[in-house]
């Protein structure tokens, strides 16, 4: 896989975690748990292509 192609993949799924935030925010008591583990997610992926960007 191209470097280019993991880093849109990263995207990808950076951005569908962010719309499930969304969602789970939106609900009327929103799991904080779920919430706290999708943003660690989010944030590993995120430091992910922030190390890939230096490399590249």
């Amino acid at each position: 896989m191209s470097l280019d192609v993991h880093v849109a993949t990263l995207n990808q799924k950076h951005a569908e975690i962010e719309d499930v935030i969304a969602r789970e925010e939106l609900r009327p008591q929103p799991d904080a748990i779920k919430l706290m583990d999708l943003k660690k997610q989010k944030l590993r992926l995120k430091e992910e292509m922030v190390r890939l960007d230096l490399r590249h």
